[in-house]
């Protein structure tokens, strides 16, 4: 019995492993870690209205780890290369089936899902697109930083290389 010990609590612990990693904590309730929906449009640069099922209730999803310049805030006029950017999001996603990656946050304070977006059909990390583009600058709010290290870099790319925002607006 002494040896099946370690072998039982190995097994326990591999469960407890593989299940941590495939759910996360949402209020009490185990929810997945990603999940697939489809994209009714695109609000502007970096947030999303989608249905999880197609005629379904629809939920806005706002992409973690980066910022696009504002085109649809309350008393904010439209930023430099924010129409750009908003056009280009939608041409990535309008339509399309995405699959959504949670972080460490589920929700922000304004109740919109926090994400990582990739199309379904092609795998493109949408938020990761973005950045690279120079449409997008770089977020960071922990504790969703699983990927923050990747947009400074992309970011810094984009920057050097003079794309989008980075070439024409004043910073």
């Amino acid at each position: 019995m002494r040896r099946l010990v370690p072998w039982i609590l190995i097994v326990v612990l591999a469960v407890g492993y593989r299940y941590a990693r495939t759910h996360v904590d949402n209020g009490g309730h185990d929810a997945p870690v990603s999940t697939v929906a489809h994209v009714v449009r695109a609000v502007d640069g970096d947030t999303l209205v989608v249905t999880f099922d197609r005629g379904g209730s629809e939920e806005r999803v706002r992409y973690i780890g980066v910022d696009t310049p504002e085109t649809v805030k309350p008393n904010t006029p439209v930023q430099c290369f924010g129409k750009k950017a908003s056009a280009f999001n939608h041409t990535l996603v309008d339509g399309h089936d995405v699959r959504l990656r949670y972080d460490a946050e589920r929700r922000d304070r304004y109740g919109r899902l926090l994400a990582y977006v990739y199309r379904a059909d092609d795998g493109l990390f949408v938020n990761a697109a973005l950045v690279r583009g120079g449409y997008a600058t770089t977020l960071t709010i922990p504790p969703n930083v699983r990927f923050a290290a990747r947009f400074r870099d992309l970011a810094e790319g984009a920057r050097r290389a003079g794309r989008g925002l980075w070439s024409a607006c004043e910073r």
